[in-house]
């Protein structure tokens, strides 16, 4: 079934696309040389180039990717981490101290446990084994402080926006930080309690409503709504 969307058309699991469609797995797949949709997606034209942009998904996992994880268990000598995905990413206990692990001293518990998110790198997975992960790089490591806001990992693009312009305009007006994470985490930290409450709607809105036009300025003015109301 095709439907017509806000600012295309709205693909089904199944559906056969139009051959001028630019896409690729896990979005579309070719079947007898037909193009297929695989998940809820919108297919809209820009500029002279038919796109599809999936409206839900799950996260896959590709080596360089920085994703958001979300410590569950902890192994002899590693961390088994949830990245949002099918398959539970891990973190060796050597990578993260960045020198050999010690067991007569080191704790993995007190150095991260479950519950923790840690901001990482996948380093290799090939599907046949669980992710590996690595935090040594600038900016990766346990995350202290701040906040995580889940999102489908396909929003991800329209919380940064074409060339930055949704995520330099929500920082702008609200003064935090952000990271979106390519899994579908995004990574805030605010000023105050209040403006990290109205980041969070803000982007819950994005996640909503990805496929509307204009919704960087809805946005936009969403949050000036907000701080005017209360008083921020």
């Amino acid at each position: 079934m095709i439907s017509r969307g806000l600012h295309g058309v709205i693909v089904l699991p199944g559906d056969r696309l139009d051959s001028r469609v630019e896409g690729k797995y896990p979005e579309v797949i070719e079947v007898n040389s037909l193009k297929i949709a695989t998940l809820i997606s919108l297919v809209s034209q820009r500029d002279d180039k038919l796109i599809i942009v999936p409206l839900k998904n799950i996260y896959i996992p590709e080596p360089g990717h920085i994703v958001i994880g979300l410590v569950e268990s902890i192994g002899m000598v590693n961390w088994f981490v949830d990245i949002n995905s099918p398959y539970q990413a891990i973190l060796h206990v050597q990578d993260f101290l960045g020198r050999p692990f010690n067991p007569a001293s080191d704790d993995l518990y007190k150095l991260m446990k479950p519950g923790d998110y840690v901001k990482a790198k996948v380093l290799s997975f090939d599907k046949t084994r669980n992710p590996v992960l690595s935090v040594q790089g600038e900016g990766l490591g346990k995350i202290v402080k701040g906040t995580i806001v889940d999102i489908q990992p396909a929003k991800i693009p329209r919380v940064i926006g074409k060339k930055r312009s949704m995520i330099s305009m929500l920082e702008e007006k609200t003064g935090c930080s952000i990271f979106p994470a390519v899994n579908g985490r995004v990574y805030i930290e605010c000023p105050n309690r209040e403006l990290e409450a109205i980041l969070v709607m803000a982007i819950r809105l994005i996640d909503r409503e990805s496929h509307r036009v204009g919704l960087t300025e809805r946005v936009a003015k969403f949050i000036d709504e907000e701080r005017m109301r209360r008083g921020v």
